[in-house]
């Protein structure tokens, strides 16, 4: 429902009821109002007709009915007041931490952040995670996770000039953040700054530092450690910003690593296919029972022939 500001109460009220009782399958006897409506007689005969008896719909001058007005007009102002109270509250945690966070680097804006980490297990499996906030809030359908290409150890500086440098040369993906934001200090950043000077882009770069006991405490940027107000919003948006990354690539990490625990070790065999593979698992239950068969036994499932039989029989003991 659209209200426009030179719109009266009545024209509202009565916008409502029509609009509510068009679509609602119940329509009551009797219908109380603060304000008279317009063409009353017209939606008295909707509603009567859809109800097939008489509706009633009037402004209660006293009585029960008028204290029901009253009671009703009051929850709707405590309703009113607590939405308002908690709008407020989220564009401060939202909003406002962007406006802190822009106050405290110095720079115009801080509307779109997007921060990278990098995760492995020494150097397995080396992925990482972009994870994008949008006006303080995080913007899901934006974040993008990367699988090193061109990495082979635990270098995770090397790790993240790969990531940022694929980032900002995706022509896909050309909308820019307004802050980096690094997980990790002086080294990180640096990282960046080379990846985005070599690529022309100027935007602003800082590390999340974290204190002894893994906090974020403040941002590392242009050579100093900034540290926010207590109480302030904006360390808990950074706060959340660093964990959720973290999380991100973790969780890419761990998908990882359990579909390559699918691979058995019966696909590093020559000519033993998807087919071949279910079928002696189904047959033998498990490794131990192929380990231990003979060639003519491996030679008894119906998939399997000579050639396969020995490969899989000298697999297992040369």
């Amino acid at each position: 429902m659209q209200v426009d500001s030179d719109d009266s109460d009545s024209d509202i009220l009565t916008e409502f009821v029509k609009q509510y009782y068009n679509s609602s399958p119940f329509v009551p006897k009797e219908i109380i109002t603060t304000n008279e409506l317009n063409e009353l007689k017209l939606i008295t005969e909707f509603l009567e007709n859809k109800k097939g008896q008489h509706v009633n719909i009037h402004v209660p001058q006293k009585g029960e009915s008028k204290a029901l007005i009253k009671l009703a007009e009051d929850n709707a102002r405590l309703v009113l007041s607590q939405d308002i109270e908690r709008i407020k509250r989220h564009e401060k945690r939202t909003l406002g931490a962007c406006m802190e966070i822009a106050e405290l680097l110095g720079i115009e804006k801080a509307e779109r952040m997007e921060a990278f980490d990098i995760s492995h297990i020494s150097g397995y499996n080396q992925v990482a995670s972009m994870v994008v906030f949008e006006n303080g809030e995080p913007r899901k359908n934006s974040y993008r996770k990367f699988r090193l290409r061109t990495i082979d150890g635990p270098d995770d500086y090397a790790s993240m000039k790969e990531v940022l440098s694929r980032r900002f040369s995706d022509e896909k993906m050309n909308i820019l953040p307004d802050v980096l934001m690094m997980d990790g200090g002086k080294g990180q950043v640096n990282v960046a700054e080379m990846v985005l000077d070599s690529l022309g882009l100027d935007i602003p770069v800082c590390g999340m530092v974290k204190d002894d006991r893994h906090r974020t405490r403040g941002l590392y940027y242009k050579n100093k450690e900034l540290t926010f107000k207590p109480g302030s919003e904006a360390i808990n948006m950074i706060t959340a910003l660093q964990d959720e990354t973290h999380r991100f690539a973790i969780t890419y990490h761990k998908l990882l690593r359990s579909k390559e625990q699918v691979h058995s070790i019966l696909d590093d065999i020559e000519g033993i296919g998807p087919k071949r593979r279910k079928a002696l698992l189904l047959h033998f239950k498990n490794i131990e029972a192929i380990k231990s068969a003979s060639i003519e036994e491996l030679m008894s499932l119906p998939e399997m022939n000579r050639a396969s039989a020995e490969k899989v029989y000298e697999f297992f003991n040369k």
